[in-house]
């Protein structure tokens, strides 16, 4: 089984990247397949590198990585966890390995009878998708961290503004003010 991965291992991650393009909006969906320039489009870049890393660790013994592999799940899962995805959408794309392998392989696992060594991919793959969980949800406390200081520091800015605001109005009140010594 090792061995058909590793021959087939371009067709597969194609199959794959195009599964995980097609979860985005058309329009998206057509810039990141037609756009092929890494500057122009870094996001396909960025996807494409993830998941061939993310494969390619998938396929070595156990032992591997793991810190590797989270960079790896992390340059894919980055872009999703910013974008209009629900958890389940975002992290979607790890069992869509599972049909690229099933369409690029499906012949010769049937013939070979692989089927069993099949089961123990997809059992990686479901350990995969956990892993990825953590990497989301490492993500997603990143953005929120963000969004709260962001708004802490709005918070702060108009406190200084309203003091400023303050401060000039009872300037300048005080000085239209008579004085008592004036009567």
């Amino acid at each position: 089984m090792r061995d058909a991965l590793s021959r087939k291992r371009s067709s597969i991650v194609e199959k794959w990247f195009e599964a995980i393009i097609e979860t985005y909006p058309e329009d998206t969906s057509h810039f990141l397949k037609r756009e092929k320039d890494p500057f122009a489009n870094p996001v396909r870049g960025t996807i494409l590198q993830g998941i061939e890393g993310v494969y390619d660790a998938l396929l070595e013994e156990e032992g591997q990585n793991p810190e590797a592999l989270n960079d790896f799940l992390d340059k894919v899962i980055r872009i999703r966890a910013v974008q209009d995805f629900s958890p389940s959408q975002a992290l979607a794309f790890v069992f869509s390995l599972k049909e690229a392998i099933r369409k690029v392989l499906g012949k010769e696992i049937r013939e070979n009878h692989l089927q069993d060594q099949v089961l123990l991919l997809d059992s990686r793959i479901d350990a995969l998708a956990l892993r990825a969980f953590d990497v989301y949800m490492g993500c997603r406390e990143q953005v929120y961290e963000l969004r709260v200081n962001e708004v802490k520091r709005m918070r702060e800015r108009a406190f200084r503004l309203l003091e400023q605001t303050d401060r000039v109005y009872k300037r300048k009140h005080n000085e239209e003010a008579p004085s008592r010594d004036s009567k």
